[in-house]
């Protein structure tokens, strides 16, 4: 292996055609023999290149509809032979083998095919064969081979060899290696996690792959490296929007705004319009209105003081009304399905606020996957996509809820699941009025969430904090009765939780006592 290789001959074979005859035009005209098969030669050829077909290499035609076409000693042969290893030397030569210097492939649109929903049948045929195994036949070779997989890569690749008289160097060839060795892994993780999905039972081997979208300056903190990457789902989200001002979104920004993003997406917007507000990928405020503004406002009422320097999401575009109200104190991300004119200038005074853009919410009850990593391994589980209705609520005291209460516990228990446990959350009338979150025991959570809406009661002048006449979330049961009197001393009406507990007989007793309406949900909401 030495350093600078010179590239001589190509072998181009791609799905994505962009930027294809630009390259192939500045290959050719650096005098590098150009390889290729089906729609790429023809490509290349449209755009004027001289191209061999690999076919005519091999001596074997493309077939059983193109499965077979690259999977040759002839060209494998020459893409893994050593050139300074006599014996592989001596081999080309008997077995009438050409080195190949340069290879080009992108891979059948596997991804793409299985997200818009292909069938079985036609997914399996878009799992390319032969693409992967000539990119890790180069790779492998990278002493001697450059291998390119991504679009990418074709300037720098054109770059380096204008820098070294058509030769390429050993640390881009090592660069580019790793790069098509982690796409033949996302590429099989692709296939690999449709297949988990096909076959149902859990797999014994999982794998995970994203592709880089951005290097963040810090993670959590100063000391910590970190990076965001890509999973390749549609699903809107803060991966997938639009940053329309702002400085780069940091680690902490994305984890609280997917959080926000994902909790508003859970209010459907035929129903009206709602708001999220999140500090350290909690809650502080979530409420419907008449109207975004009316929203927003009474999401900021439930906690001014953690709104600030907080993530809003809305479940509606952003207009300039709601823009002008947001714009009164500093927020770090603002995220919603679209933006009007009118918002977009308001915000444009606001240079260090993020505007991202989503073009539709996440759908609140697609399956998907929960990883976290642990040491040595990781743990895995389906998303929480469990929702309620009316109808599966059990009511277990003498009082049965009013209709305003029944909404308002609804709407609690939908925000319960967005909540770190142990969870508590006050609503009146349709807004959160108090949220407790993250505490060791339930009660401290009940205790903390009623703090806070006397707090609020204090610097809004309010003769009495928004508890008064609420209703509480609890995302699991209430293992003793303490929580439940806190609520209730706190002023809240009635209560939804999962129920459950071996001392649910006391709580109910406890609820009844008070004159508390409360009901059972039978499924619980932890959230770590």
């Amino acid at each position: 292996m030495t350093d600078l290789v010179p590239l001589r001959r190509a072998l181009l074979s791609v799905s994505d055609k962009t930027g294809l005859a630009e390259l192939g035009q500045a290959l050719a005209t650096r005098g590098v023999e150009l390889l290729s098969t089906g729609g790429t030669a023809k490509a290349l050829r449209e755009a004027g290149l001289s191209v061999k077909d690999v076919s005519e290499v091999t001596g074997f035609p493309e077939m059983m509809d193109g499965r077979v076409k690259t999977l040759h000693p002839v060209v494998h042969g020459g893409l893994l032979a050593l050139r300074d290893n006599d014996e592989h030397v001596a081999a080309m030569d008997t077995h009438g083998i050409g080195a190949i210097d340069l290879v080009v492939v992108n891979l059948y649109p596997f991804e793409a095919t299985v997200a818009r929903g292909a069938g079985y049948t036609e997914a399996i045929e878009n799992i390319d064969i032969g693409g992967p195994a000539m990119i890790r036949s180069a790779a492998k070779n990278h002493g001697f081979v450059t291998v390119v997989t991504d679009v990418e890569d074709y300037e720098p690749l054109l770059e380096e060899l204008d820098r070294h008289d058509g030769h390429t160097g050993y640390a881009l060839r090592q660069r580019l290696a790793q790069t098509a060795y982690a796409r033949t892994a996302a590429y099989d993780t692709a296939v690999s996690s449709w297949m988990a999905g096909e076959t149902g039972p859990t797999p014994r081997r999982r794998a995970f792959a994203g592709t880089l979208a951005q290097e963040l300056r810090y993670g959590e903190n100063p000391h910590q490296q970190a990076s965001f990457y890509r999973d390749g789902s549609a699903r809107p989200g803060v991966a997938t929007a639009k940053q329309h001002q702002g400085k780069e979104l940091s680690y902490n920004n994305i984890n609280d705004t997917d959080a926000a993003f994902e909790l508003v997406s859970s209010f459907d917007p035929a129903d009206g319009p709602a708001c999220a507000i999140i500090k350290h990928a909690n809650p502080c405020g979530v409420a419907r209105g008449a109207t975004l503004k009316e929203a927003y406002t009474r999401a900021f009422d439930c906690d001014r003081t953690s709104a600030f320097g907080g993530i809003i999401a809305l479940n509606q575009p952003l207009d300039a009304d709601t823009a002008a109200e947001i714009a009164g104190i500093f927020t770090e991300v603002v995220i919603a399905p679209g933006a009007d004119e009118g918002a977009m200038r308001v915000f444009s005074q606001k240079k260090n606020l993020r505007l991202l853009t989503t073009d539709g919410l996440a759908d609140p009850h697609a399956a998907g996957i929960a990883v976290r990593q642990v040491s040595g391994g990781y743990l895995v589980q389906d998303k929480d996509v469990g929702s309620i209705t009316e109808h599966d609520l059990k009511v277990v005291t003498k009082r049965a809820p009013t209709e305003q209460e029944m909404a308002d516990m609804l709407f609690a228990w939908t925000v319960a699941k967005h909540v770190k446990s142990n969870a508590i959350i006050y609503v009146r009338d349709g807004a959160t009025v108090g949220v407790g979150a993250g505490q060791m025991s339930r009660v401290d959570s009940t205790r903390i969430a009623a703090r806070k809406a006397q707090d609020m009661a204090e610097a809004m002048g309010l003769d009495a904090p928004l508890t008064k006449g609420s209703v509480v979330a609890s995302d699991a049961f209430f293992p003793f009765a303490d929580g439940l009197v806190t609520a209730a001393e706190a002023g809240a009406t009635a209560l939804i939780q999962p129920g459950g507990s071996m001392r649910d007989d006391e709580v109910i007793a406890a609820a009844d006592e008070a004159g508390l309406a409360m009901v059972f949900t039978g499924m619980r909401h932890f959230r770590h």
